[in-house]
């Protein structure tokens, strides 16, 4: 089932702060919710325009290139290195289990502190 912009960020937040040693705050504007993991940047929902309900999130090249060919509301990352970042918006395809994945993704990629 699809979902929309705000029940997308609402699950990418709920996701987000399900997880160990996260931060948030808008260090960059007030328009910005940016989430880290040990001071690193793994999510950002964007809230300045409601027409524009998207996340960005850390992704492996190959896979965001896949999703960007298979999702048509998957683009590059909006704010960060177009390779290892892409925006999801509402769309076909779009689910909550796909924005819960993409989320758990993105912290396992911020985070990269040993593991023992």
């Amino acid at each position: 089932m699809t979902i929309s912009g705000e029940q997308l960020q609402q699950c990418a937040r709920a996701a987000a702060s399900s997880l160990d040693g996260v931060a948030t705050g808008h260090p960059f504007t007030p328009h910005l919710e940016v989430w880290k993991v040990h001071g690193k940047v793994f999510l950002i929902v964007t809230e300045d325009d409601p027409s524009l309900q998207i996340i960005t999130v850390k992704v492996d090249p190959h896979h965001g290139d896949a999703l960007r060919r298979d999702v048509d509301s998957i683009t590059t990352g909006r704010y960060l290195d177009k390779r290892h970042w892409i925006s999801i918006g509402p769309g076909p395809g779009v689910t909550t289990r796909l924005i819960e994945d993409l989320v758990h993704d993105s912290y396992d990629l911020a985070d990269d502190r040993p593991r023992r």
